[in-house]
């Protein structure tokens, strides 16, 4: 993914249900840890967030779906894992594709703004 700092410009969508940011680029970027390293502790060290944090994260997605996009088991013998469910492949899907879509949309404005700066 491209760095955002470096764009000349950078749009964020974030989706909101009731009081909770159900969803946006950060949830985005640690379902795809959480895939990535099929551990939501391992996840969270891989994107530099505390496992409070990550867990806080994982739990207010959860909470703001219908289905759960993050299934967990625990540690313990045999260890835990994590894995992105059904629904969180979906929501995960159609977010990147709202945001490449997004960002196409303002490419033509965005370029004759930055052909104005010195």
């Amino acid at each position: 993914m491209t760095d955002p700092a470096q764009a000349p410009a950078s749009l964020k969508i974030r989706i909101r249900s009731e009081e909770l940011w159900a969803f946006g680029p950060g949830k985005a970027d640690l379902l795809e840890a959480i895939d990535r390293c099929r551990s939501v502790a391992a996840a969270g060290r891989d994107l530099g967030l505390s496992y409070a944090k990550t867990r806080r994260l994982v739990d207010e997605m959860n909470e703001s779906f219908q289905e759960t996009l993050v299934e967990s088991t625990r540690g313990g013998a045999h260890g835990g894992g994590a894995r992105v469910s059904a629904c969180g492949r979906r929501i995960l899907v159609r977010f990147r594709a709202m945001e490449a879509r997004a960002q196409a949309a303002i490419q033509e404005d965005l370029a004759a703004i930055l052909a104005e700066l010195r």
